[in-house]
């Protein structure tokens, strides 16, 4: 029981497709209650039907997360449909990639908007459904908030900061037996980093880099997840956890 997620409502964002998608099937099948949020009706709607088919207690809200009146309208129906919340994953990003010297600043805003400022914005929206009880917040991070990639200005930027705004909010929040953590993977195999991993060269430098010598795979982060998000984590807080193979560890 000390993993249980039983009678636990949990929301993540993103949660139509790749990690996402993972890591809602996750706590769901560790009998939460959880809250799909993504912009995408289609896929959004796939995935809940599909989890609703094998008998999981599984809700949707479509929202743009760049549009901070569409979080206030989402964190209202939550209100207004839950009693409670104990688990906000703040999966949603965008990565966009332009050469430094020409980066858009369209882009570049957009990048803030989803990586940064929504993880903000929804965990002031909804952190007061968890002051009663306490509750786990775990962002989504990247080993991006450590290491510069390159044509990926906004991206590390916004990274970097979602790693520290979590140590803030983990302080701020504390007194509430809130806790805030992040969730930092290295190179998955998912529909972002699909041309990479296609690229038998790019694939072969990419897995160079790690010390287990291979790309992660969605179900490596299914454990850590459960962790943050189940009462087995209950003293822990503000850290930075890298599911990465050993890539930022690695030198040599």
């Amino acid at each position: 029981d000390t993993f249980s997620l039983k009678r636990k409502t949990a929301l993540v964002t993103g949660a139509a497709r790749g990690i996402g998608r993972t890591l809602a099937e996750s706590l769901l099948r560790a009998d939460a209650t959880v809250i799909l949020v993504d912009v995408n009706t289609e896929n959004l709607t796939r995935t809940t039907e599909a989890f609703r088919r094998e008998g999981l207690d599984v809700h949707h809200i479509l929202c743009d997360l760049s549009q901070p009146e569409q979080i206030d309208s989402l964190a209202d129906q939550v209100r207004k449909q839950f009693v409670r919340l104990d688990v906000l994953i703040n999966n949603a990003g965008v990565v966009i990639g332009h050469d430094t010297m020409q980066y858009p600043l369209e882009d570049w805003e957009k990048t803030m908007q989803i990586n940064l400022r929504a993880p903000f914005l929804l965990t002031q929206r909804l952190a007061g459904l968890m002051q009663e009880r306490g509750g786990s917040i775990i962002n989504v991070t990247s080993i991006n908030a450590e290491r510069g990639f390159p044509d990926t200005p906004a991206y590390v930027a916004a990274k970097g900061g979602l790693k520290m705004l979590t140590k803030a909010l983990a302080v701020d929040l504390g007194r509430f037996g809130i806790r805030v953590n992040n969730i930092g993977p290295g190179y998955f195999i998912t529909d972002m980093t699909k041309q990479s991993y296609e690229d038998p060269q790019l694939r072969q430098q990419r897995t160079d880099r790690t010390a287990l010598g291979r790309w992660g795979t969605l179900q490596d982060l299914v454990g850590l997840t459960i962790l943050l998000a189940s009462d087995a984590s209950s003293y822990i807080t503000g850290q930075d956890i890298y599911v990465d193979g050993g890539w930022l560890a690695k030198g040599l």
